[in-house]
């Protein structure tokens, strides 16, 4: 078993994160292969090593398995832990799996990733406070339910790597999700996983202007922490 995982950027590629951070947390070994951001559109170029022309990608020999979800369904098939053992938090996983794959679109639009930088937004709007406060609601079930300090109980598995991305976005935003949720925040960005992440996006020189101008239109930087 040879996988290599094909990403883009640390500092923006939310998508990439997921298989990544959860792959690393899990010890399962890989390849790590960057193909960066070049341009707004990156379909003709990424169409060289995935089907839909999107990272993340993951190629096993000579098969190739797209999506940071179908990625992770195709782990769970061939490795432990993945999804949390007790069926319940197991049940509770793949729903909030499927939410975070499918939802928080408002979310994704008005706080776009950016791991280096710390933004003041623009005023909240009310999609993008739905999204928050459901956030919170999700994160405290899963929190009171199964006991932390996961999100699915007491270690890590796919539902915590979906959400990781959204873990840089409070930080980056200074987004409000509560105490509770607060504190799984904080767990995860201490993960060596999500430090190693971080650490090689504050590393990267390279800037790719749509993403830029995208943070731009968030809000204000009042920080950067990445390499000049």
């Amino acid at each position: 078993m040879s996988y290599t995982l094909i990403t883009a950027n640390r500092n923006y590629s939310s998508w990439s994160l997921r298989p990544w951070v959860l792959m690393k947390a899990l010890a399962i070994p890989f390849e790590d292969r960057i193909e960066p951001f070049a341009s707004a559109t990156n379909y003709a170029a990424f169409r060289s090593f995935s089907p839909t022309g999107q990272v993340p990608a993951l190629v096993d020999g000579d098969r190739t398995v797209w999506d940071s979800l179908g990625i992770t369904l195709y782990l769970a098939d061939r490795h432990p832990g993945v999804w949390p053992a007790d069926e319940a938090a197991r049940a509770f996983a793949q729903c909030a799996v499927a939410e975070m794959h499918s939802g928080f679109s408002t979310l994704r639009n008005d706080c776009t990733m950016n791991v280096g930088v710390r933004v003041e937004p623009h005023i909240h709007s009310p999609a993008l406070n739905r999204d928050i406060a459901r956030l919170r609601e999700l994160w405290e079930q899963g929190l009171d339910r199964f006991g932390g300090p996961f999100l699915a109980g007491r270690v890590f598995t796919a539902i915590d790597a979906f959400y990781a991305p959204v873990a840089f976005r409070v930080r980056t935003y200074g987004l409000d999700v509560g105490p509770q949720a607060q504190v799984w925040v904080d767990h995860m960005l201490a993960h060596p996983a999500m430090q190693q992440w971080e650490a090689e996006a504050l590393a990267e020189t390279w800037r790719e202007e749509s993403h830029e101008a995208e943070i731009g239109a968030a809000g204000r930087i009042i920080e950067d922490y990445r390499a000049v």
